[in-house]
């Protein structure tokens, strides 16, 4: 049985990594002595290590580290190395890959000869490149879709019978390497897994370390066309589902920005009824009400639309104020930046003509001190005074060069400074705009609500007087038959209708000016 050979292998397993673990270290945890001890191990040997041990380690600096053959059950304190690139964990005893969520810079991980199970708890680590899980106990492939940089994967010796999950590397676009030999799945003789990964994975060039030919690429897919055509067709419908996902989740941070978000479709009409046994108990006079309500719904679904329209209208208007000033800002950088580069290369060609006018002055006095000849000459003193003033000059332009390049600085920081201030007030004046138009709106939304309660008030009103008239209570639904017996009764439910409606636009509009006074603020 499957069972009883995975039983036997994870045995087998157990016994090679027990060769090669110290078994005189207990297994245990990662820990911060540990971590320090590696570090100083591998980096610095001799006098440096010791040197290194006296004074403080900067972990923020540690970006590899190796802790293979440490008989390390559980992973854990790696979180103090944040800049961690890369790291080696193979051979211990680990059996879940956990706490390493918060290493997002590492691009090599190494948790070859270990016991893991379930492959898991990668998803945050987006700039993985390399990844061995190489002789563990994993027996599905899963979890690796967000690792798209990488380029070399080994899941070699592990427990995996299965081709599913394969066809999920299609999604990694930079794999080139890859590693699935030493599993069950591998060793079926009705199935040829290299072609299998030639045929389906087109962006795998290396196949256990062996490169694909392209001849034996287009073999593969000949023999595997089916199952390449159902991957594919499902591969593009993924595709398709994934884009307008996407979309949804771009449109929804638009709108979101836009401080409309649920108000583009009939959202908020619907929520005015959600939980209010009040409304759905006034309702149940039948096809007025209905009427009613409905014409009701149309009205605040014009209404709405104006503020989500007005909301979009507003955020492109920022969204171009912020375009403007961000252009404003990169292009007085740039000008500064190519007026200071035009000064500096003016001083250097200056400074290339004095320094070699200065070299030659300086070597004819220097010829003339080797040849013995008289220092105090007129033509000496003429080409010493000359040699001054060049210096003389060369301080001064070195002054002038520095006051130029500060007075550009200073300048640059004042505008930028003016044109923040404007910024920020011209956008706190679009914002206060939008906000008061938007409360102009919601207050229709509120005479709405109101209209129509007292539309439905007089609607129930006449329903439950017809009734009473004619004696006629068979057809009344029974929670409207406490109106008949207390009039009052009517306008408790249509208080308590109005009530929750009302609240609930004010709850929307206190989401829409809090969204918008925060940004306000952070302005």
């Amino acid at each position: 049985m499957i069972t009883d050979k995975a039983d036997d292998q994870k045995t087998e397993h157990v016994k090679s990594l027990d060769e090669v673990i110290y078994p005189e270290i207990e297994p245990g945890i990662i820990s911060k002595q540990m971590i320090e001890k590696a570090y100083l191990e591998d980096f610095y040997k001799g006098e440096a290590a010791r040197l290194h041990q006296i004074e403080p380690i900067v972990y923020d600096r540690i970006t590899a580290l190796r802790l293979d053959f440490k008989n390390i059950l559980r992973i854990d304190h790696l979180w103090i190395l944040p800049n961690l690139t890369k790291l080696v964990l193979s051979c211990n005893k680990i059996e879940v890959i956990e706490n390493i969520e918060m290493l997002t810079n590492l691009k090599e991980l190494d948790l070859s000869f270990n016991y893991i199970e379930k492959i898991q708890n990668l998803e945050k680590l987006v700039n993985l490149e390399v990844l061995s899980l190489f002789n563990n106990l994993i027996s599905k492939i899963e979890n690796l879709e967000n690792q798209e940089k990488l380029i070399i994967l080994s899941i070699g010796n592990n427990q995996i019978y299965s081709i599913d999950g394969i066809e999920r590397f299609r999604f990694l676009p930079h794999l080139k390497v890859l590693n699935l030999e030493g599993n069950p799945l591998a060793e079926r003789v009705d199935f040829d897994l290299s072609e299998y990964v030639a045929a389906i994975l087109p962006n795998v060039q290396y196949y256990e370390y062996v490169t694909i030919k392209d001849e034996d690429r287009e073999k593969a897919k000949e023999t595997f066309a089916r199952e390449l055509r159902e991957i594919e067709t499902n591969e593009e419908m993924e595709i398709l589902e994934r884009a307008q996902t996407a979309k949804k989740e771009r449109d929804a941070e638009r709108l979101s920005s836009s401080f409309v978000e649920h108000l583009n479709e009939n959202q908020l009409f619907e929520s005015l009824w959600k939980g209010d046994d009040d409304a759905h108990i006034l309702m149940m006079v039948g096809v007025a009400a209905e009427d009613l309500a409905e014409e009701y719904g149309k009205d605040m679904f014009t209404i709405t639309q104006e503020i989500y329209k007005l909301g979009l209208e507003k955020f492109e208007e920022r969204q171009a104020e912020i375009d403007e000033f961000t252009t404003n800002l990169e292009e007085g950088h740039l000008e500064v930046q190519t007026m200071g580069q035009g000064i500096l290369e003016e001083f250097i060609q200056y400074k290339e003509k004095v320094f070699d006018q200065a070299s030659a002055l300086h070597k004819w006095l220097e010829s003339r001190a080797l040849r013995g000849e008289d220092e105090e000459t007129e033509e000496s003193q003429l080409y010493t005074d000359k040699l001054d003033k060049i210096g003389i000059d060369f301080d001064n332009m070195v002054n002038n060069v520095w006051q130029q390049l500060m007075s550009q600085e200073l300048h640059l920081h004042e505008t930028t400074e003016e044109t923040t201030i404007n910024f920020q007030r011209k956008m706190q004046e679009m914002i206060a705009k939008f906000i008061e138009q938007a409360q102009t709106f919601f207050g229709q939304l509120r005479d709405l609500a109101i209209h129509f309660s007292e539309n439905l008030h007089e609607i129930v009103s006449r329903y439950i007087g017809t009734k009473l008239a004619l004696q006629d209570f068979e057809d009344v639904p029974p929670p409207l038959r406490i109106c008949m017996e207390d009039r009052e009764a009517i306008g408790n439910l249509i208080a308590g209708m109005k009530d929750i409606q009302t609240q609930r636009i004010d709850e929307r509009e206190d989401r829409l000016m809090n969204l918008s006074s925060l940004c306000h603020s952070i302005l």
